[in-house]
């Protein structure tokens, strides 16, 4: 492979704003573009060899052998993009089952990429033929981008985008019913900066009151000086039984101290706690409970501190993958005033839905 932009390459990131930035504090204006939540991939094709390389650059390439092919056959012989891999179920993004796909058997890659088959979306041009095109900036190399396509493809794709902060907008409030996760603005002016936070990311952010249903140890944390790794979240579904929503990490190592301490009289046995019946399995599943082995994480220790469950905080999160939160969620405050009976489901928003095919289809 000989291209005038040779791996690796750092993509270019984001720093994130609470809201839909205004297009004239920016030289050049504002190009604003729905954010995919799948795996950041660089592409690079020079004739038939592709690599695929993550956001820290390590090689994709052999678990998305159905998106190598159609790269293959509907983009220039020399390029490279920048862009997102991700996997659709129904009309929605599906995060979890993309996660799925990195995996070490190749009989298994080849039977997922038939079963649950991965999709490309090209959002920057990095290089076309013997051009790095990195210094121009972003408004020549999107117009560049919306013209690479040598053959229509139903697997690539071209991310749409506006200039107008009102459409920017609406695609943030109903996007995020097709499984996207915000919208990204990119000045019109910059050039492609590796690794640089120049461009803008606006994600969705709401609270909930959840339980604490127990914590896991740091992994610096020692038997002289235990330090609290992940505080455990649950909610309570509508047959009264509390289910792990996900967990809060984000603590200084002062706090990690004082919580040990301050935790220490809900301590409880296992097999008094609600998810007692957890402890005896040892196998991976796609709700990631404590007390079990994660698929993503082989050989790491998941076991967890079991707490009587209490008392209630407060989180911030960005939004739902099925029936956890996506992400970490943020420590805001403990909830004294709410009883932990009263932490369910039902306070979550519901996200209306949205067909992904809508936000696929060119402009």
């Amino acid at each position: 492979m000989h291209l005038p932009v040779m791996p690796p390459v750092l993509p270019m990131l984001a720093k994130s704003a609470a809201g839909i930035p205004e297009p004239s504090k920016f030289a050049g204006g504002l190009s604003f573009e729905p954010k995919w939540d799948g795996f950041r991939c660089l592409v690079f094709k020079d004739g038939d060899e592709v690599e695929l390389a993550s956001r820290n650059t390590k090689p994709l390439t052999r678990y998305f052998p159905e998106v190598v092919a159609a790269l293959r056959d509907c983009l220039p012989d020399r390029v490279v993009l920048d862009g997102e891999i991700f996997v659709a179920t129904g009309d929605r993004l599906d995060f979890e089952v993309l996660q799925e796909r990195i995996h070490p058997a190749a009989s298994r890659i080849a039977m997922l990429s038939t079963k649950t088959p991965a999709q490309y979306v090209a959002f920057d041009l990095l290089a076309i033929g013997e051009e790095d095109v990195m210094a121009l900036p972003f408004a020549q190399r999107r117009a560049r981008l919306v013209e690479i396509m040598t053959a229509a493809s139903a697997v690539v794709h071209v991310t749409r985008t506006t200039t107008d902060p009102a459409q920017a907008q609406l695609w943030f409030e109903t996007f995020e019913g097709a499984g996207l996760d915000g919208v990204v603005a990119k000045p019109l002016g910059a050039p492609y900066a590796p690794n640089a936070r120049t461009m803008i990311k606006i994600k969705q952010s709401r609270t909930a009151d959840v339980v604490l249903a127990g914590y896991r140890l740091h992994k610096n944390s020692t038997p002289e000086q235990p330090l609290l790794g992940s505080l455990l979240l649950g909610l309570y579904d509508d047959d009264g039984h509390l289910q792990h929503i996900g967990v809060s990490a984000s603590f200084t190592q002062a706090r990690r101290v004082a919580l040990i301490a301050e935790l220490a009289p809900l301590t409880q046995d296992v097999a008094d706690h609600p998810w007692g019946d957890w402890a005896q399995w040892a196998i991976a599943n796609p709700d990631r409970v404590p007390g079990t082995q994660s698929r993503w994480t082989a050989g790491k220790d998941l076991s967890f501190v079991p707490l009587r469950p209490e008392r209630v905080l407060e989180v911030g999160y960005d939004h739902m993958e099925g029936r956890r939160f996506r992400h970490t969620a943020h420590f805001k405050r403990w909830r004294t005033d709410r009883d932990p009976s009263s932490c369910t489901y039902e306070q979550l928003e519901e996200v209306a839905g949205y067909d992904l095919a809508d936000i696929l289809r060119p402009d």
